[in-house]
């Protein structure tokens, strides 16, 4: 009986923490398209919109590694010289541009981009760290968006903004790869 009650008890404390932790993200998406072993993505600039200096560029590293990490093996990840991070949206904007026309020269089929909204510790008591990022994956050669997610997530106190985000992305991009 006790070890019973003790496995009931285990049970319920695991789906009050699941619980929980599903109320610390919030992600939409839509449908995903099949993605060939063979098929080139190319990690474009994602948009900082936030105060945090090069958010943007965070997000884009995490991206490409949990691209890679999910079995796709083909992602290219644009040249320095195409994106200065910059206070001012336009900038933004037209590196995105330059980077999809630099995908296009690379022969890729698909291109991820994006924008961070949130990459910060909360302030108060417990500081805890808040994300949100939206994704689109573009046809290289139409530059139509084939795919787009958008998702929020906040941690404990003692989890970093990185490995919030981390897990993020690693959710939104679950649907376009292998692993």
């Amino acid at each position: 009986m006790k070890t019973t009650m003790s496995g009931l008890l285990r049970r319920m404390a695991m789906v009050a923490m699941g619980l929980a932790l599903a109320a610390c993200a919030s992600v939409s998406s839509t449908g995903a398209p099949t993605i060939a072993a063979t098929d080139t993505i190319a990690v474009l600039p994602i948009v900082n919109y936030t105060e945090t200096p090069q958010a943007g560029l965070r997000a884009e590293a995490i991206a490409e590694s949990l691209l890679k990490a999910g079995g796709m093996s083909n992602t290219k990840r644009y040249p320095a010289t195409v994106s200065q991070e910059t206070l001012f949206e336009p900038a933004e904007r037209q590196a995105v541009t330059r980077a999809l026309e630099w995908a296009r020269t690379e022969r890729a089929r698909y291109a991820l981009t994006g924008s961070v909204q949130e990459w910060r510790y909360k302030v108060g008591v417990d500081g805890e760290p808040a994300v949100g990022v939206t994704l689109q994956l573009l046809d290289v050669q139409t530059g139509n968006v084939v795919w787009t997610a958008t998702g929020n997530r906040t941690g404990w106190s003692r989890s970093s903004v990185s490995g919030v985000a981390q897990s993020l992305l690693q959710q939104m991009l679950s649907p376009l790869t292998r692993g």
